[in-house]
């Protein structure tokens, strides 16, 4: 990126608008709810600070700082989570440039590297609790959900894009909220199923052929139970629940629950069909 060389950075620099999707109002305005409830915002990314300004000054504004207490990239993810602080120390930043590798994490502020457990120790301070309670948003199975929730224990939204297809309507008996609590997606607004692979099938579900003259069966795929297992809950996208109160009730993933607990604004419409016999592959 600093010698803007190659094919990708300097399309994206000349281009961004090309690229690049600006954030919705009513996610700022929720972000901006969040500090207003003395929520602690942070940004982890493992792009480097130069990346990472560029892509946040065109989908948030110049003003995107604003929006975050801790601002950390570089961070190597899932390393950050996995990593003690001698292996993965937290470092400033001057001019986009890593200085010399900090002892602590003593203060709000823009770092790069890390490690989750120091950042946590921050959060202790900053928070004045001895167990302050972290929900971590991430798009990567790999680098954010499952390391957030297997390292340090975190609960973790992830936002998974095939949530977009094959909508549902949510059961009026299974409404878990009052009308006055529901986020824009919380409706009968179906779409057609363009999340759904015509190679590949379902990313929930796969059908097996049975022996002989037997019915295939439906099975619940190894992505699928990664997401029941390692989320606390999927959302399509930050903007799916941007219009909800911050007091609003999720119903999380749960061995003890239905295998379309945790799905938000509603589960994937193949996992409804005789749910009760899904099998985990």
């Amino acid at each position: 990126f600093l010698e803007d060389c190659g094919t990708y950075f300097p399309e994206v620099k000349n281009h961004p608008d090309k690229y690049l999707q600006r954030c919705p109002e009513s996610v700022k305005k929720w972000l901006k709810q969040l500090k207003s409830a003395r929520k602690i915002l942070l940004l982890i990314t493992s792009s480097h600070s130069d990346y990472c300004r560029l892509l946040c000054e065109h989908i948030l504004g110049n003003n995107f700082e604003e929006y975050f207490d801790i601002v950390i990239t570089n961070a190597l993810k899932p390393g950050f989570f996995s990593h003690t602080p001698n292996q993965r120390p937290f470092r400033t930043l001057e001019n986009d440039e890593e200085q010399e590798a900090l002892l602590s994490l003593d203060k709000p502020g823009w770092y790069s590297q890390g490690n989750a457990i120091q950042l946590y120790e921050l959060l202790k301070k900053m928070t004045g609790k001895l167990d302050p309670k972290v929900v971590y948003f991430g798009d990567s199975m790999h680098s954010d959900i499952f390391p957030a929730h297997h390292y340090s224990n975190w609960e973790t939204v992830f936002i998974l894009e095939e949530l977009l297809g094959d909508k549902v309507a949510v059961p009026a008996e299974s409404e878990s909220e009052p009308l006055e609590k529901k986020g824009k997606y919380e409706g009968d607004q179906l779409k057609a199923p363009y999340f759904v692979s015509k190679q590949w099938g379902s990313f929930f579900m796969d059908r097996l052929p049975g022996l002989e003259n037997a019915e295939e069966t439906l099975v619940r795929t190894w992505s699928c139970k990664c997401v029941s297992t390692y989320s606390t809950i999927a959302i399509p996208s930050l903007e799916a629940i941007a219009d909800l109160p911050l007091d609003y009730r999720f119903t999380r993933f749960s061995s003890n629950r239905s295998a379309t607990a945790g799905y938000y604004p509603s589960p994937p419409r193949v996992m409804l069909p005789n749910e009760e016999s899904v099998t985990m592959k």
